[in-house]
Protein backbone atom coordinates (compact mmCIF):
# COMPACT_ATOMS: atom_id res chain seq x y z
CA UNK A 1 0.00 0.00 0.00
CA UNK A 2 1.70 3.30 -1.38
CA UNK A 3 1.20 6.49 0.70
CA UNK A 4 -0.49 9.53 -1.11
CA UNK A 5 -0.52 12.92 -0.83
CA UNK A 6 -3.22 15.17 -1.83
CA UNK A 7 -2.87 18.90 -2.18
CA UNK A 8 -6.12 20.98 -1.88
CA UNK A 9 -9.80 19.75 -1.01
CA UNK A 10 -11.59 21.38 -3.60
CA UNK A 11 -13.56 19.21 -6.03
CA UNK A 12 -10.58 17.98 -8.14
CA UNK A 13 -8.86 16.84 -4.65
CA UNK A 14 -11.82 15.22 -3.36
CA UNK A 15 -12.41 13.51 -6.46
CA UNK A 16 -8.74 12.53 -6.57
CA UNK A 17 -8.45 11.01 -3.37
CA UNK A 18 -11.13 8.79 -3.89
CA UNK A 19 -9.85 7.06 -6.80
CA UNK A 20 -6.68 6.66 -5.31
CA UNK A 21 -7.98 5.23 -1.94
CA UNK A 22 -10.39 3.08 -3.84
CA UNK A 23 -7.42 1.34 -5.41
CA UNK A 24 -6.33 0.58 -1.77
CA UNK A 25 -3.78 3.48 -1.06
CA UNK A 26 -3.18 5.07 1.84
CA UNK A 27 -4.22 8.78 1.15
CA UNK A 28 -3.99 12.32 3.18
CA UNK A 29 -5.42 15.13 2.21
CA UNK A 30 -3.67 18.40 2.92
CA UNK A 31 -6.17 21.74 3.55
CA UNK A 32 -4.45 24.99 3.80
CA UNK A 33 -7.57 26.32 5.26
CA UNK A 34 -9.56 25.63 8.21
CA UNK A 35 -12.72 23.71 6.25
CA UNK A 36 -12.31 21.36 3.20
CA UNK A 37 -14.06 21.96 -0.14
CA UNK A 38 -11.80 24.93 -1.53
CA UNK A 39 -13.48 27.63 -3.79
CA UNK A 40 -16.83 25.78 -2.45
CA UNK A 41 -16.54 26.51 0.63
CA UNK A 42 -19.28 27.61 2.62
CA UNK A 43 -19.59 29.77 5.76
CA UNK A 44 -23.24 31.05 8.43
CA UNK A 45 -23.21 33.98 9.68
CA UNK A 46 -26.37 35.92 11.34
CA UNK A 47 -28.94 33.04 10.30
CA UNK A 48 -27.87 32.83 6.81
CA UNK A 49 -25.66 30.12 5.04
CA UNK A 50 -23.53 31.33 2.25
CA UNK A 51 -21.99 29.19 -0.76
CA UNK A 52 -18.43 30.92 -1.25
CA UNK A 53 -17.81 29.99 -4.89
CA UNK A 54 -19.57 27.35 -7.24
CA UNK A 55 -23.25 28.24 -7.17
CA UNK A 56 -24.32 26.69 -10.50
CA UNK A 57 -24.86 22.90 -10.68
CA UNK A 58 -25.18 22.20 -14.69
CA UNK A 59 -24.56 18.39 -16.27
CA UNK A 60 -25.68 16.43 -13.54
CA UNK A 61 -24.61 13.68 -15.73
CA UNK A 62 -21.32 14.69 -14.78
CA UNK A 63 -21.61 13.90 -10.75
CA UNK A 64 -23.81 10.74 -12.09
CA UNK A 65 -21.15 9.28 -13.87
CA UNK A 66 -18.33 10.22 -10.39
CA UNK A 67 -20.66 8.60 -8.40
CA UNK A 68 -21.47 5.50 -10.11
CA UNK A 69 -17.46 4.45 -9.82
CA UNK A 70 -18.03 4.37 -6.18
CA UNK A 71 -21.57 2.28 -6.51
CA UNK A 72 -23.47 5.21 -5.21
CA UNK A 73 -25.27 8.09 -6.50
CA UNK A 74 -25.74 11.72 -6.22
CA UNK A 75 -29.38 11.25 -4.03
CA UNK A 76 -27.50 9.05 -1.54
CA UNK A 77 -26.06 12.05 -0.05
CA UNK A 78 -27.98 15.02 -0.66
CA UNK A 79 -31.41 16.18 -2.52
CA UNK A 80 -31.31 17.68 -6.08
CA UNK A 81 -34.31 19.82 -7.42
CA UNK A 82 -34.37 21.27 -10.87
CA UNK A 83 -35.19 24.91 -11.22
CA UNK A 84 -37.76 26.13 -12.67
CA UNK A 85 -36.91 28.54 -14.38
CA UNK A 86 -33.32 27.32 -14.65
CA UNK A 87 -32.38 31.14 -14.49
CA UNK A 88 -33.33 34.64 -15.96
CA UNK A 89 -31.17 37.25 -18.30
CA UNK A 90 -32.71 40.80 -17.48
CA UNK A 91 -31.73 43.44 -19.52
CA UNK A 92 -34.13 46.30 -18.43
CA UNK A 93 -36.66 46.86 -15.51
CA UNK A 94 -39.35 45.16 -17.68
CA UNK A 95 -37.45 43.11 -20.04
CA UNK A 96 -36.15 39.86 -18.78
CA UNK A 97 -36.07 36.65 -20.32
CA UNK A 98 -36.57 33.47 -18.40
CA UNK A 99 -35.61 29.80 -18.89
CA UNK A 100 -38.35 26.97 -18.36
CA UNK A 101 -37.95 23.19 -17.63
CA UNK A 102 -40.39 22.97 -20.44
CA UNK A 103 -38.36 22.58 -23.69
CA UNK A 104 -41.57 23.48 -25.76
CA UNK A 105 -41.87 26.62 -23.84
CA UNK A 106 -38.63 27.30 -24.23
CA UNK A 107 -39.35 27.45 -28.23
CA UNK A 108 -42.01 28.91 -28.00
CA UNK A 109 -40.33 31.94 -26.31
CA UNK A 110 -38.10 32.27 -28.63
CA UNK A 111 -40.61 32.25 -31.17
CA UNK A 112 -41.92 35.20 -29.51
CA UNK A 113 -39.15 37.36 -29.42
CA UNK A 114 -38.12 36.42 -33.21
CA UNK A 115 -39.94 34.89 -36.07
CA UNK A 116 -38.39 31.23 -36.52
CA UNK A 117 -36.11 31.24 -34.34
CA UNK A 118 -37.93 28.02 -32.73
CA UNK A 119 -37.13 25.67 -35.30
CA UNK A 120 -33.20 27.28 -35.37
CA UNK A 121 -33.14 26.69 -31.75
CA UNK A 122 -33.86 23.19 -31.98
CA UNK A 123 -31.38 22.97 -35.10
CA UNK A 124 -28.42 24.81 -32.69
CA UNK A 125 -29.46 22.43 -29.58
CA UNK A 126 -29.32 19.49 -31.76
CA UNK A 127 -25.90 20.51 -33.02
CA UNK A 128 -25.21 21.68 -29.41
CA UNK A 129 -26.08 17.87 -27.84
CA UNK A 130 -24.21 15.72 -30.24
CA UNK A 131 -20.81 18.10 -29.32
CA UNK A 132 -21.50 17.30 -25.79
CA UNK A 133 -22.17 13.65 -26.38
CA UNK A 134 -18.61 13.53 -28.07
CA UNK A 135 -16.65 16.43 -26.31
CA UNK A 136 -17.70 14.72 -22.31
CA UNK A 137 -17.55 11.13 -23.36
CA UNK A 138 -15.02 11.25 -25.79
CA UNK A 139 -12.25 13.94 -25.29
CA UNK A 140 -13.07 15.57 -21.71
CA UNK A 141 -11.69 12.01 -19.93
CA UNK A 142 -8.21 12.35 -22.38
CA UNK A 143 -5.26 13.50 -19.83
CA UNK A 144 -3.65 15.11 -23.52
CA UNK A 145 -0.30 14.31 -23.46
CA UNK A 146 -0.82 14.28 -27.23
CA UNK A 147 -2.76 14.96 -29.81
CA UNK A 148 -2.58 11.27 -31.14
CA UNK A 149 -5.33 11.09 -27.92
CA UNK A 150 -7.91 12.62 -30.10
CA UNK A 151 -6.69 10.72 -32.88
CA UNK A 152 -10.31 8.51 -32.22
CA UNK A 153 -12.26 7.62 -35.19
CA UNK A 154 -15.50 8.95 -33.91
CA UNK A 155 -13.72 12.48 -33.13
CA UNK A 156 -11.85 12.24 -36.64
CA UNK A 157 -15.00 11.61 -38.57
CA UNK A 158 -17.19 14.25 -36.51
CA UNK A 159 -14.46 17.16 -36.83
CA UNK A 160 -16.16 19.33 -38.86
CA UNK A 161 -18.98 18.83 -36.69
CA UNK A 162 -17.41 19.73 -33.54
CA UNK A 163 -16.72 23.12 -35.20
CA UNK A 164 -13.05 23.74 -33.16
CA UNK A 165 -11.56 26.43 -35.63
CA UNK A 166 -14.61 28.73 -35.58
CA UNK A 167 -16.12 30.81 -32.71
CA UNK A 168 -19.36 30.11 -30.29
CA UNK A 169 -19.93 33.98 -31.48
CA UNK A 170 -19.67 33.38 -35.12
CA UNK A 171 -21.76 30.32 -34.49
CA UNK A 172 -24.23 31.27 -32.69
CA UNK A 173 -25.02 34.76 -35.35
CA UNK A 174 -25.72 31.92 -38.20
CA UNK A 175 -28.83 30.97 -35.96
CA UNK A 176 -29.78 34.33 -34.23
CA UNK A 177 -30.12 38.03 -34.77
CA UNK A 178 -32.37 39.52 -31.43
CA UNK A 179 -29.25 40.83 -29.34
CA UNK A 180 -31.18 39.59 -26.42
CA UNK A 181 -31.13 35.86 -27.97
CA UNK A 182 -27.52 36.12 -28.80
CA UNK A 183 -26.65 37.06 -25.07
CA UNK A 184 -28.63 34.18 -23.56
CA UNK A 185 -26.82 31.67 -26.48
CA UNK A 186 -24.05 33.03 -25.72
CA UNK A 187 -23.56 33.30 -22.07
CA UNK A 188 -22.67 29.73 -20.91
CA UNK A 189 -18.86 29.90 -22.80
CA UNK A 190 -18.60 32.58 -20.38
CA UNK A 191 -18.61 29.61 -17.39
CA UNK A 192 -15.32 28.62 -19.73
CA UNK A 193 -13.61 31.75 -18.59
CA UNK A 194 -13.64 34.06 -21.94
CA UNK A 195 -16.22 35.81 -24.39
CA UNK A 196 -17.85 33.97 -27.18
CA UNK A 197 -15.90 35.34 -29.86
CA UNK A 198 -12.35 33.30 -28.33
CA UNK A 199 -13.85 30.20 -27.26
CA UNK A 200 -13.96 27.42 -29.83
CA UNK A 201 -17.44 26.76 -31.22
CA UNK A 202 -17.04 23.22 -29.57
CA UNK A 203 -17.93 24.80 -26.61
CA UNK A 204 -21.44 25.39 -28.00
CA UNK A 205 -21.94 22.15 -25.63
CA UNK A 206 -22.81 24.43 -23.11
CA UNK A 207 -26.22 25.27 -24.64
CA UNK A 208 -26.88 21.28 -24.42
CA UNK A 209 -26.06 21.65 -20.79
CA UNK A 210 -27.83 25.09 -20.05
CA UNK A 211 -31.63 24.44 -22.28
CA UNK A 212 -31.08 20.66 -22.58
CA UNK A 213 -30.32 18.88 -19.25
CA UNK A 214 -31.34 21.87 -17.00
CA UNK A 215 -30.71 23.63 -13.95
CA UNK A 216 -30.08 21.97 -10.68
CA UNK A 217 -29.77 22.33 -7.26
CA UNK A 218 -28.41 20.38 -4.48
CA UNK A 219 -30.10 21.56 -0.82
CA UNK A 220 -28.82 23.05 0.97
CA UNK A 221 -26.14 24.58 -1.14
CA UNK A 222 -23.68 23.19 -3.37
CA UNK A 223 -21.46 23.04 -0.15
CA UNK A 224 -23.36 19.99 -0.31
CA UNK A 225 -21.56 18.28 -2.71
CA UNK A 226 -18.27 18.98 -0.82
CA UNK A 227 -20.03 16.78 2.26
CA UNK A 228 -20.71 14.26 -0.15
CA UNK A 229 -17.68 13.64 -1.45
CA UNK A 230 -16.00 14.54 1.97
CA UNK A 231 -17.97 11.22 3.76
CA UNK A 232 -17.05 9.60 0.35
CA UNK A 233 -13.81 9.55 0.64
CA UNK A 234 -14.09 9.05 4.61
CA UNK A 235 -15.89 6.04 3.97
CA UNK A 236 -12.84 4.66 1.40
CA UNK A 237 -9.92 5.69 4.26
CA UNK A 238 -8.84 8.94 3.04
CA UNK A 239 -7.99 11.20 6.16
CA UNK A 240 -7.80 15.24 5.90
CA UNK A 241 -5.49 17.62 7.54
CA UNK A 242 -6.75 20.67 7.88
CA UNK A 243 -5.07 24.32 8.87
CA UNK A 244 -2.25 22.55 7.91
CA UNK A 245 -0.48 24.27 4.41
CA UNK A 246 1.63 22.71 2.62
CA UNK A 247 5.38 24.69 2.09
CA UNK A 248 8.00 22.59 0.02
CA UNK A 249 8.01 19.11 -1.93
CA UNK A 250 11.29 17.12 -1.37
CA UNK A 251 12.61 15.44 -4.75
CA UNK A 252 14.88 12.08 -4.66
CA UNK A 253 16.11 10.64 -7.53
CA UNK A 254 13.37 11.93 -9.95
CA UNK A 255 10.61 11.38 -7.66
CA UNK A 256 8.64 13.30 -5.21
CA UNK A 257 9.79 11.86 -1.72
CA UNK A 258 8.46 13.89 0.94
CA UNK A 259 6.23 16.76 2.12
CA UNK A 260 6.71 19.43 4.39
CA UNK A 261 3.81 20.78 6.05
CA UNK A 262 3.39 23.26 8.34
CA UNK A 263 2.82 21.04 10.89
CA UNK A 264 5.20 17.92 9.61
CA UNK A 265 6.64 16.56 7.21
CA UNK A 266 5.82 13.06 5.78
CA UNK A 267 7.64 10.41 3.54
CA UNK A 268 5.31 9.99 0.00
CA UNK A 269 4.71 7.56 -2.56
CA UNK A 270 2.96 9.79 -4.65
CA UNK A 271 1.80 13.57 -5.10
CA UNK A 272 -1.73 15.01 -6.80
CA UNK A 273 -1.45 18.89 -6.49
CA UNK A 274 -4.87 20.18 -7.12
CA UNK A 275 -4.34 23.44 -5.12
CA UNK A 276 -3.20 26.43 -7.18
CA UNK A 277 -0.79 24.88 -10.28
CA UNK A 278 1.47 28.05 -10.41
CA UNK A 279 1.93 28.18 -6.60
CA UNK A 280 2.82 24.79 -6.59
CA UNK A 281 5.59 25.25 -8.92
CA UNK A 282 7.03 28.54 -8.18
CA UNK A 283 6.92 28.08 -4.43
CA UNK A 284 6.95 24.33 -3.63
CA UNK A 285 9.64 23.30 -6.14
CA UNK A 286 13.00 23.94 -6.91
CA UNK A 287 13.56 25.95 -10.08
CA UNK A 288 15.08 23.15 -11.94
CA UNK A 289 11.67 20.71 -11.06
CA UNK A 290 9.10 22.86 -12.48
CA UNK A 291 7.15 22.53 -15.67
CA UNK A 292 7.08 26.18 -16.32
CA UNK A 293 8.69 29.59 -15.92
CA UNK A 294 7.00 32.34 -14.46
CA UNK A 295 7.18 34.46 -18.33
CA UNK A 296 4.97 31.35 -18.86
CA UNK A 297 1.94 32.18 -16.69
CA UNK A 298 2.25 35.65 -17.62
CA UNK A 299 1.66 35.12 -21.28
CA UNK A 300 -1.25 32.89 -20.20
CA UNK A 301 -4.87 34.15 -20.60
CA UNK A 302 -6.42 33.60 -17.36
CA UNK A 303 -10.90 33.40 -16.83
CA UNK A 304 -11.90 36.61 -14.65
CA UNK A 305 -11.49 37.11 -10.71
CA UNK A 306 -14.73 38.41 -9.42
CA UNK A 307 -15.94 41.03 -6.74
CA UNK A 308 -18.38 39.28 -4.81
CA UNK A 309 -21.20 40.46 -1.72
CA UNK A 310 -22.82 38.09 0.06
CA UNK A 311 -25.79 39.82 1.74
CA UNK A 312 -28.02 38.94 4.20
CA UNK A 313 -31.43 40.95 3.26
CA UNK A 314 -34.62 41.24 5.91
CA UNK A 315 -37.22 40.91 3.36
CA UNK A 316 -38.25 39.05 -0.05
CA UNK A 317 -36.93 40.47 -3.25
CA UNK A 318 -39.94 40.15 -5.64
CA UNK A 319 -38.56 40.32 -8.80
CA UNK A 320 -35.55 37.68 -8.27
CA UNK A 321 -35.16 34.20 -8.79
CA UNK A 322 -32.46 31.80 -8.00
CA UNK A 323 -30.19 32.50 -10.49
CA UNK A 324 -30.06 36.18 -12.05
CA UNK A 325 -27.94 37.58 -14.81
CA UNK A 326 -27.57 41.18 -15.46
CA UNK A 327 -27.11 42.01 -18.96
CA UNK A 328 -28.57 46.03 -18.66
CA UNK A 329 -25.23 47.37 -20.42
CA UNK A 330 -22.94 46.48 -22.48
CA UNK A 331 -20.97 43.11 -22.43
CA UNK A 332 -18.47 44.32 -25.23
CA UNK A 333 -17.34 47.24 -23.49
CA UNK A 334 -17.04 44.53 -20.16
CA UNK A 335 -15.33 42.21 -21.70
CA UNK A 336 -12.71 44.28 -22.89
CA UNK A 337 -11.88 46.18 -19.55
CA UNK A 338 -11.30 42.67 -18.46
CA UNK A 339 -9.46 40.88 -21.52
CA UNK A 340 -7.98 43.68 -23.48
CA UNK A 341 -7.67 46.16 -21.55
CA UNK A 342 -7.57 45.06 -18.31
CA UNK A 343 -9.03 47.58 -15.26
CA UNK A 344 -12.11 48.17 -13.06
CA UNK A 345 -15.26 48.20 -15.09
CA UNK A 346 -17.04 51.37 -16.16
CA UNK A 347 -20.70 50.06 -16.23
CA UNK A 348 -20.53 46.02 -14.87
CA UNK A 349 -22.57 43.16 -15.84
CA UNK A 350 -23.13 41.14 -12.72
CA UNK A 351 -24.79 38.35 -11.66
CA UNK A 352 -27.49 37.55 -8.44
CA UNK A 353 -27.92 34.29 -6.64
CA UNK A 354 -31.05 34.09 -4.54
CA UNK A 355 -31.16 30.77 -3.51
CA UNK A 356 -33.44 31.74 -0.44
CA UNK A 357 -35.96 31.42 -3.09
CA UNK A 358 -35.85 27.42 -3.50
CA UNK A 359 -34.26 26.46 -0.11
CA UNK A 360 -35.65 27.81 2.96
CA UNK A 361 -32.77 26.62 4.85
CA UNK A 362 -30.25 29.19 3.42
CA UNK A 363 -31.66 32.33 5.32
CA UNK A 364 -34.03 33.14 7.93
CA UNK A 365 -37.74 33.11 7.38
CA UNK A 366 -38.71 35.97 5.62
CA UNK A 367 -35.18 36.97 4.42
CA UNK A 368 -33.00 36.73 1.21
CA UNK A 369 -29.75 35.23 0.96
CA UNK A 370 -28.06 37.04 -1.95
CA UNK A 371 -24.67 36.30 -3.42
CA UNK A 372 -24.08 39.44 -6.15
CA UNK A 373 -20.74 38.53 -8.30
CA UNK A 374 -19.37 40.84 -10.69
CA UNK A 375 -16.21 39.75 -13.09
CA UNK A 376 -13.08 42.01 -13.10
CA UNK A 377 -9.66 41.36 -14.72
CA UNK A 378 -7.28 39.36 -12.83
CA UNK A 379 -4.39 40.87 -10.93
CA UNK A 380 -6.51 44.61 -10.49
CA UNK A 381 -5.38 46.36 -7.54
CA UNK A 382 -7.91 45.40 -4.73
CA UNK A 383 -9.07 48.32 -1.99
CA UNK A 384 -11.53 48.35 0.54
CA UNK A 385 -12.50 51.48 -1.08
CA UNK A 386 -12.75 50.02 -4.85
CA UNK A 387 -15.05 47.43 -2.90
CA UNK A 388 -17.41 49.91 -1.63
CA UNK A 389 -17.64 51.76 -4.77
CA UNK A 390 -18.68 49.36 -6.68
CA UNK A 391 -20.98 48.08 -3.97
CA UNK A 392 -22.67 51.14 -4.54
CA UNK A 393 -23.22 50.79 -7.80
CA UNK A 394 -24.20 47.11 -8.05
CA UNK A 395 -27.24 48.30 -5.39
CA UNK A 396 -28.23 51.04 -6.75
CA UNK A 397 -28.60 49.30 -10.47
CA UNK A 398 -30.32 45.91 -8.32
CA UNK A 399 -32.83 48.49 -6.98
CA UNK A 400 -33.82 49.92 -10.32
CA UNK A 401 -33.92 46.61 -11.78
CA UNK A 402 -35.46 45.09 -9.43
CA UNK A 403 -38.06 48.11 -8.43
CA UNK A 404 -37.75 48.04 -4.87
CA UNK A 405 -35.13 49.34 -2.04
CA UNK A 406 -32.77 46.78 -1.06
CA UNK A 407 -29.65 48.61 0.41
CA UNK A 408 -32.14 49.66 3.95
CA UNK A 409 -32.64 46.17 4.39
CA UNK A 410 -29.55 44.80 4.68
CA UNK A 411 -28.82 43.05 7.74
CA UNK A 412 -25.74 41.29 6.93
CA UNK A 413 -22.78 42.02 4.50
CA UNK A 414 -19.50 40.15 3.81
CA UNK A 415 -17.25 41.49 0.91
CA UNK A 416 -14.51 38.66 -1.40
CA UNK A 417 -12.08 39.88 -4.13
CA UNK A 418 -8.37 39.49 -5.81
CA UNK A 419 -6.73 39.67 -2.13
CA UNK A 420 -8.76 36.83 -0.71
CA UNK A 421 -8.56 34.60 -3.55
CA UNK A 422 -4.91 34.95 -3.37
CA UNK A 423 -4.86 34.93 0.67
CA UNK A 424 -6.89 31.76 0.83
CA UNK A 425 -6.50 29.92 -2.40
CA UNK A 426 -2.75 30.65 -3.44
CA UNK A 427 -4.99 32.16 -6.59
CA UNK A 428 -2.30 33.13 -9.07
CA UNK A 429 -3.36 37.05 -9.52
CA UNK A 430 -6.35 36.23 -7.39
CA UNK A 431 -7.79 34.18 -10.44
CA UNK A 432 -11.58 32.91 -9.85
CA UNK A 433 -12.06 30.76 -12.41
CA UNK A 434 -8.68 29.11 -13.67
CA UNK A 435 -7.60 29.93 -17.30
CA UNK A 436 -10.14 30.57 -20.39
CA UNK A 437 -10.63 27.48 -22.46
CA UNK A 438 -9.69 29.46 -25.93
CA UNK A 439 -8.31 27.67 -28.67
CA UNK A 440 -4.46 28.33 -27.54
CA UNK A 441 -5.38 27.15 -24.21
CA UNK A 442 -7.31 23.93 -25.17
CA UNK A 443 -6.37 20.24 -24.47
CA UNK A 444 -2.52 19.27 -25.47
CA UNK A 445 -2.19 23.24 -24.95
CA UNK A 446 -2.97 23.52 -21.32
CA UNK A 447 -0.47 22.86 -18.52
CA UNK A 448 -0.10 19.35 -18.32
CA UNK A 449 -1.25 16.90 -15.87
CA UNK A 450 2.04 15.45 -15.35
CA UNK A 451 5.02 17.14 -14.26
CA UNK A 452 7.88 16.50 -17.03
CA UNK A 453 10.78 16.06 -14.51
CA UNK A 454 9.30 14.41 -11.41
CA UNK A 455 7.91 10.64 -12.10
CA UNK A 456 4.94 10.85 -9.37
CA UNK A 457 3.60 14.31 -9.03
CA UNK A 458 0.73 14.92 -11.04
CA UNK A 459 -1.66 18.06 -11.25
CA UNK A 460 -5.51 18.55 -10.98
CA UNK A 461 -7.75 21.65 -11.13
CA UNK A 462 -9.02 24.31 -12.86
CA UNK A 463 -5.21 25.04 -14.13
CA UNK A 464 -5.05 22.03 -16.29
CA UNK A 465 -7.02 19.78 -18.51
CA UNK A 466 -9.97 19.26 -18.94
CA UNK A 467 -10.49 23.22 -18.06
CA UNK A 468 -12.82 25.74 -15.60
CA UNK A 469 -15.89 24.35 -14.03
CA UNK A 470 -16.98 21.94 -11.46
CA UNK A 471 -17.65 19.20 -13.78
CA UNK A 472 -14.24 19.06 -15.56
CA UNK A 473 -12.78 19.41 -11.94
CA UNK A 474 -14.40 16.56 -11.21
CA UNK A 475 -12.79 14.98 -13.88
CA UNK A 476 -9.77 16.54 -13.64
CA UNK A 477 -9.18 14.44 -10.61
CA UNK A 478 -9.88 11.50 -11.60
CA UNK A 479 -7.41 11.81 -14.64
CA UNK A 480 -4.80 13.14 -12.52
CA UNK A 481 -5.20 10.17 -10.08
CA UNK A 482 -5.36 7.48 -13.01
CA UNK A 483 -2.26 8.68 -14.06
CA UNK A 484 -0.57 8.50 -10.40
CA UNK A 485 -2.20 5.31 -10.02
CA UNK A 486 -0.36 4.24 -13.12
CA UNK A 487 3.20 4.97 -11.91
CA UNK A 488 2.81 3.14 -8.78
CA UNK A 489 1.52 -0.07 -10.15
CA UNK A 490 4.95 0.52 -12.32
CA UNK A 491 7.15 1.13 -9.48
Amino acid sequence: MSKVSIIGSGFAGLSAACFVAKDGHNVTVFEKNETIGGRARAFSANGFTFDMGPSWYWMPDTFEQFFAHFNKKPSDYYNLVQLDPGFQMVFGPNDALSIPKDKDELYQSFETIEKGSADKLRKFLAEAEYKYTVGMKQMAYKPSFSWLEYATPEVIASAARLQMFSSVSSHVRKYFKDERLIALMEFPALFLGAIARQIPALYSMMNHAALSLGTWYPMGGMVEIIKAMHSLAAELGVQFKTNDPVTGITIKNGSAFGLSTQLSYIHTDGVIASGDYNHIEQQLLPAEFRNYTEAYWQKRTFAPSSLIFYLGVNKKIKKLIHHNLFFDTSLDEHAREIYENPQWPTQPLFYVCCPSKTDPSVAPEGMENLFILMPIAPGLTDTPQIREKYFKLLIKRLEFLCGESIEPHIVYHKNYCINDFVNDYNAYKGNAYGLANTLRQTAVLKPSLKNKKISNLFYAGQLTVPGPGVPPALISGQMAAEQLLKKLKTS
